[in-house]
């Protein structure tokens, strides 16, 4: 019988744990039946301390190195800095980081917003505590990042889009090009648990705080990152929206997630 845990792993984990920053491993998911690749950054972790966390979710066709290689050094300096745990899944390039109501090997809604966030707190020194643990990501990953932050309101208070592709409405050829329908079937019989603009009122009651933010010459998105934004405002959720130059591309992503990481960590401190 499987089991989450095997005792290889463990004794792999307990190793990297006293001796790396940057932890290579693979998480087994009940639900999708198979093995999740992870990325975990940690700072140098102090016996008896517990460490904030922050789960970061990559874009369309992406995966954690090929995301943050250049930075991943970045990132663990950052870790260090904001004495923070970073976990970077694998979105298995086109999940769009749903429960996919056709592909029974494709549900990782489920896997982020309650499998790996158990795990984690069963095997590295984690805040348990919503206060302490936020997520965020870039395009695809903003929005698995707001659905999963919405849907499992309890396990994280802050979420985090960057450049996010929140709105299905808008895509229309786009939402085969980026394969949305791999894993969510034909778009005109999408139930609205998908769509982002149908959870407004969900957000309005699920006490965290929102930010968004994209680039102005990011022509796919700009436009629904506006109209969310004011419809956030129009109900009066609590969230930070930002503009600023650049588009859809890797400069303007790792300039928004190092703005993100420490408005992240200022309402940690609060």
């Amino acid at each position: 019988m499987k089991t989450l845990f095997s005792t290889v792993a463990l004794l792999a984990l307990s190793l990297s744990i006293s001796a790396q920053d940057i932890i290579h491993k693979k998480v087994f998911s009940k639900k999708m039946d198979k093995e999740i690749e992870i990325v975990v950054i940690t700072p140098k972790l102090v016996k008896g301390k517990k460490y904030k966390t922050i789960y970061i979710l990559h874009g369309y066709s992406g995966n954690p190195d090929r995301t943050y290689k250049e930075d991943i050094q970045d990132l663990a300096g950052k870790s260090q800095k904001y004495n923070t745990i970073y976990v970077l899944p694998d979105g298995n390039f086109n999940s769009w980081y749903v429960d996919s109501p056709i592909d029974k090997s494709s549900q990782y809604q489920t896997f982020i917003g309650k499998e790996l966030v158990e795990y984690m707190d069963a095997n590295y020194p984690t805040i348990q505590n919503r206060k302490f643990r936020g997520i965020l990501g870039w395009s695809m990953g903003g929005y698995g990042a707001l659905n999963i932050g919405v849907v499992y309101k309890d396990s994280f208070s802050i979420v985090g889009s960057s450049c996010g592709a929140l709105d299905f409405n808008r895509f229309g050829e786009n939402f085969h090009t980026y394969q949305a329908d791999k894993v969510l079937g034909e778009f005109k019989s999408l139930p609205k648990e998908y769509f982002t603009f149908d959870k407004i009122n969900q957000m309005a009651s699920a006490n965290q705080l929102y930010i968004v933010d994209c680039g102005i010459d990011d022509y796919q998105m700009i436009s629904m990152n506006r109209e969310f934004h004011q419809l956030l405002t129009n109900e009066k959720i609590e969230h930070l929206y930002i503009e600023s130059l650049g588009g859809h591309d890797p400069k303007y992503w790792n300039k928004s997630l190092s703005n993100q990481l420490v408005l992240f960590e200022n309402y940690f401190n609060q």
